[in-house]
């Protein structure tokens, strides 16, 4: 995809403000399985599981904002 050089700044902008949230949202869920998770007695070993998956996700996304940078 090609953008005119007056778009870049703000879907770099939009990007990372995406990126915020969805890191935001992920760590208020793993908080909330945690303390769930905790009060119940539940073994909560299931939450390395989830941090393995959202890793897997943010390198994807790392992976796609760089290739955005190197065009820049």
């Amino acid at each position: 995809m090609v953008f005119g050089a007056d778009k870049v700044p703000e879907i770099a902008r939009n990007l990372g403000k995406g990126m915020r949230t969805l890191r935001d949202a992920t760590n208020d869920i793993k908080h909330e399985i945690t303390k769930s998770a905790d009060k119940n007695g539940i073994d909560t070993s299931i939450v390395s599981d989830v941090q393995k998956e959202l890793d897997s996700v943010k390198d994807d996304l790392g992976d796609f904002t760089g290739s955005i940078k190197r065009k820049l």
